[in-house]
């Protein structure tokens, strides 16, 4: 009965509704918020039942990120659990947290600082008390410009100064030093009013502690000293003395910190005085601070000697009579200044010239000594270099060698000095040690000039089995001086064993040969008979070109005959052929000679070549001036555009080549008006007036044409060095409209309108990227194609896809050349393969399925980051092209701005009929995502749905070298 009265009620109520006119619900509207972190961790922390649920909670809490809307109503989470919480190990770790939450971005903890104060004065734990404080150390960083709670944090250090735990003392000092002023006292009156406690300074107040019983809490005062003076607060000089009397002491970390804070004193106070004790004599503080330093170079803790190696070499103000006394193990007259002949005779007369007799020894010095405490130079300078090259730790001797280079490079009478035991350190036992030698030699080589015993010394490297001793020993070579000829001929001699023993250092040895021959012309000319066998009355034999020693000889005779004008008439006629050889296959290495009877063709050209390369300054305004007068071109339309562009591609091209140093900005400048010139052809007006099907070949044109383009402004962009924001800015619009280009030929040559919508959304998001990385270089986009495009987006935004390539095409014949501003150097990345040199006919031979090694050796100049962006390529005769990755161990840096990659590719075929060649080249790789100006990530917490995805995704490679082609036979496997 129930049921069916409750369907004759659900009848009669749908007849009215049906009979009611239909009114619309509003839709609801949603609101999507993220669930709250405090309300998670509020009941994760109720449901723990014992300390350790609560530890795994809040370790659990830790791992997740937490926004900065959510950070406070989390941290009143934590502070209310802290206060119930009796585990002193949770509240350690809630202590902790609150530090890490300070540090979220967007949220300001100065909200939280009253929270902890007070918990801290509650706290009894000394590790939690040590822990709250860390967080407050952490808060006050977070907090620099509010002095409110800066000074808050530091009253709050000051009371718990008094400590007995070291871990609490340690961070009242560590935030003294962080947030601490010089200009402010730290004690104020009292609150009652009656006494007023002494005015104390930050740096008083923190040197109460250096002779605190607990190293640990030694070690931390003198650091917070170092952070006042890292944070440009000047130290007081007072604290020289205890930071001396802490050199002394019996901790390894306590010393350490001690020597760098009596550098920083020597730094702040060179000339001041201070006496020196047991005597009446003074002495500068930079001498004296030296004479300490040098004494620790003998510590007991190879850490702290390394640390005092490398400081000595910072302290170039110290007076050269201690500098010397570094490499001299004698100590001096007792370290006692010597009193004048007239004091003596003056003392003598005043005391009487006879002893009485009454007294015993009433004729002694009335000067008692305290041998054990006479220190005039601390008796550690004595040597101190002598015994840092000698240490048993390499690391020592390294930092050792590099102090020496340092102090050497400033004081030409020092590196004499030093020159032997410089030369001795060749001989060390660790390779790093041996190349840090050489190194450092090649830096003073400017002050020295080798004997022949010493150059002896230095050539007997050139045994080593080590490539990078071999060749940085070429490099020294190339910088340093000889005294002699015969000094000369044993370089060569031990040089030309080098080659024989070593044939891969051919052009090391080459190019060492060179600057040996160019800076000695005079001692090189009287022994050229004898090294081109050369006889007066007889004809000698004519040697052999191939010979890599004898091209080696001609090298270093044909640079010092530049700088010797007599030395020519000593050539043999077949001397004179063979220099014509080698100024054409060795350039580099063989300059221009001023030869009797022969200067007709060889000249003419050089002096053309030095008039049309004129000086720098007018190459610099010729490429100025070439840019200038190609931005007239109002747009791609104006008639003779093709031939202004071609013409100054043209001069900018041979300006590279005759002015090395703008090499790097005319090539940009080319390649930037060459895809000018590209676009300009793709745009010309008859294809654009044509049907379709009658200018497919012109749409081919222009495709290839968009996908050069899009070739060169990847090179643009990675393969050049010194580009400013403005100029990637410029390449982008390039490549903008290169696919823009890409987009309208898409549109003339598919049907259907499907097909479009994709790349017409992805054009867009290219485009508001542009406007996203590039905000700041719109005012310089004047009537470019992008502005106009960003002007249009609204309408872009809303239109069909055929309406959009109509307005594309509009707006890409309509946009104007963009001047290109060049910066003050522009560097192009470049390599050159040393090996293989591709000469060889001699294939290598190996069974086909296993591998054979081909040694690579080249040089990088100007590639940035070239241990992840440098690959080689191997392209095999069928097709095949194999990318092998060089380790990072394989790059050297034997200079600024060049790089050395010495590596191996393993090479590996089937069964070949007869010898093919290969080809290797060096790759450049890249990626849209790791540009310099790549668009930021996103945070955790946001979405990456709606951001271009086009951008990204974007690698390739560009060639870096020239193909090398090497032979290779892989034969079948015997059976």
């Amino acid at each position: 009965m129930a049921a069916h009265l409750k369907k004759r009620v659900y009848e009669e109520f749908s007849k009215v509704v049906q009979q009611q006119p239909h009114e619309e619900v509003p839709a609801k509207k949603l609101r999507l918020t993220k669930p709250s972190k405090s309300a998670a961790l509020h009941i994760d922390l109720c449901k723990a039942t014992n300390p350790t649920d609560a530890l795994q909670y809040l370790l659990s809490f830790a791992r997740k990120p937490v926004e900065a809307e959510s950070v406070e109503g989390v941290v009143r989470i934590l502070l209310e659990h802290y206060y119930k919480e009796v585990d002193n190990s949770v509240r350690l770790k809630i202590a902790s947290l609150l530090g890490l939450l300070s540090k979220t971005p967007g949220f300001s903890p100065d909200c939280i600082v009253d929270d902890v104060i007070s918990t801290l004065s509650n706290d009894k734990s000394n590790q939690v008390l040590a822990q709250l404080l860390d967080t407050l150390l952490v808060i006050g960083t977070q907090l620099p410009e509010n002095t409110a709670v800066t000074q808050r944090l530091i009253e709050v250090a000051c009371k718990h100064l008094n400590s007995t735990y070291f871990g609490v003392r340690n961070k009242c000092l560590q935030l003294l030093g962080c947030l601490g002023t010089v200009d402010k006292p730290l004690t104020k009156e009292s609150e009652a009013g009656t006494s007023i406690a002494p005015l104390r300074d930050v740096q008083n107040l923190i040197s109460d502690y250096f002779g605190d019983q607990d190293p640990r809490v030694r070690t931390a005062s003198i650091k917070a000293m170092l952070q006042l003076h890292g944070r440009g607060m000047k130290l007081q000089q007072t604290a020289y003395s205890q930071a001396c009397k802490l050199l002394n002491d019996d901790y390894e970390q306590v010393r350490s910190a001690a020597v760098q804070m009596v550098w920083v004193l020597s730094q702040l106070y060179p000339e001041s005085i201070v006496p020196i004790p047991s005597s009446n004599e003074e002495i500068r503080l930079i001498d004296d601070s030296f004479g300490k330093i040098c004494h620790m170079v003998s510590d007991g803790s190879w850490m702290v000697r390394v640390q005092a190696a490398k400081l000595l070499g910072s302290m170039q103000q110290v007076s050269p009579h201690f500098l010397e006394q570094t490499l001299d193990k004698k100590l001096m007259s007792d370290l006692r200044r010597k009193r004048t002949a007239h004091e003596r005779a003056k003392e003598l007369y005043a005391s009487g010239e006879f002893s009485s007799g009454r007294k015993w020894a009433d004729d002694a010095p009335k000067e008692k000594v305290d041998t054990s405490g006479v220190n005039l130079i601390d008796s550690g300078a004595c040597g101190a270099f002598v015994h840092g090259l000698e240490d048993e730790m390499y690391e020592v001797r390294i930092a050792a060698v590099e102090a020496l280079c340092s102090l050497a490079q400033s004081s030409p009478s020092f590196a004499e000095k030093c020159l032997d035991f410089l030369v001795d350190m060749f001989n060390d036992e660790i390779e790093e040690v041996r190349l840090q030698s050489i190194h450092a030699l090649r830096q003073i080589s400017t002050h020295i000039t080798l004997r022949e015993d010493q150059l002896d010394t230095v050539l007997a490297v050139l045994e080593d089995s080590s490539r990078d001793i071999r060749e940085a020993l070429h490099e020294l070579l190339c910088y340093t001086n000889v005294s002699t000829k015969e000094c000369i001929q044993l370089a060569l001699l031990e040089l030309l064993k080098n080659l024989t023993k070593y044939p891969t250092d051919r052009n090391s040895v080459w190019k060492c040969l060179k600057f040996l021959g160019a800076r000695h012309p005079t001692l090189v000319l009287p022994s050229v008979p004898e090294l081109l066998s050369t006889h007066p009355y007889f004809d000698t034999p004519e040697p052999d070109m191939d010979d890599p020693a004898y091209i080696a000889v001609l090298v270093l005779v044909f640079n010092a005959a530049k700088s010797c004008p007599t030395m020519p008439a000593l050539f043999s006629d077949h001397t004179f052929r063979h220099y014509a050889y080698l100024r054409d296959s060795l350039s580099h290495l063989v300059p221009h000679l001023r030869l009797p009877g022969r200067k007709q063709t060889a000249v003419l050209g050089s002096e053309l070549s030095e008039v049309g390369s004129g000086s720098l300054e007018s190459a610099q305004q010729f490429l100025q001036e070439s840019l200038v007068r190609v931005s007239t071109l109002q747009n791609l339309d104006s008639p003779g555009a093709q031939d202004l562009l071609d013409f100054t591609i043209r001069d900018l091209k041979r300006l590279g080549e005759l002015q090395t140093e703008l090499a790097g900005s005319a090539d940009f400048c080319a390649t930037y008006l060459h895809c000018q010139l590209l676009l300009m052809k793709a745009l010309q007006e008859k294809l654009w007036n044509m049907a379709v099907p009658l200018c497919l070949k012109q749409n081919a044109m222009a495709s290839t044409a968009a996908q050069q383009i899009l070739e060169e402004t990847y090179k643009l962009e990675f393969l050049y060095s010194g580009l400013e924001t403005r100029q990637v800015a410029t390449i982008h619009n390039v490549r903008l409209q290169a696919k823009a280009l890409q987009l309208i030929l898409t549109a003339r040559t598919k049907r259907g309108v499907e097909p479009l919508i994709g790349l017409c959304e992805k054009f867009l998001q290219e485009v508001e990227l542009f406007q996203r990385l590039f905000m700041s270089e719109l005012p310089h986009f004047q009537d470019s194609f992008v502005e106009k495009l960003l002007e249009l987006m609204p309408r872009l935004v809303a239109c069909k896809p055929l309406d959009l390539v109509k307005i594309l095409q509009t707006t890409l014949r309509q946009s104007r050349f963009i001047h290109l501003k060049l910066p003050e150097q522009i560097h192009r990345a470049s390599a050159t393969i040393i090996e293989p040199t591709g000469e060889s006919d001699n294939p290598l031979r190996f069974t086909s399925g296993l591998v054979v090694a081909l040694d690579i050796d080249a040089t990088l100049e100007h590639v940035q980051d070239p241990q992840t962006t440098v690959k080689v390529q191997v392209l095999y005769p069928d097709g095949q092209s194999h990318i092998i990755h060089p380790k990072p161990g394989d790059f050297r840096t034997p200079g600024p701005g060049r790089v050395r990659l010495i590596t191996q590719v393993y090479l590996s075929h089937s069964a070949w009929t007869e010898p093919c060649q290969i080809e290797v080249r060096l790759l450049l790789a890249y990626s849209s995502s790791s540009s310099r100006l790549a668009a930021p990530k996103p945070a955790w917490n946001e979405s990456t749905e709606g951001l271009p995805t086009s951008e990204s995704s974007v690698e390739g490679t560009i060639n870096l070298s020239k193909p090398v082609k090497v032979f290779i036979m892989p034969k079948p496997a015997r059976r």
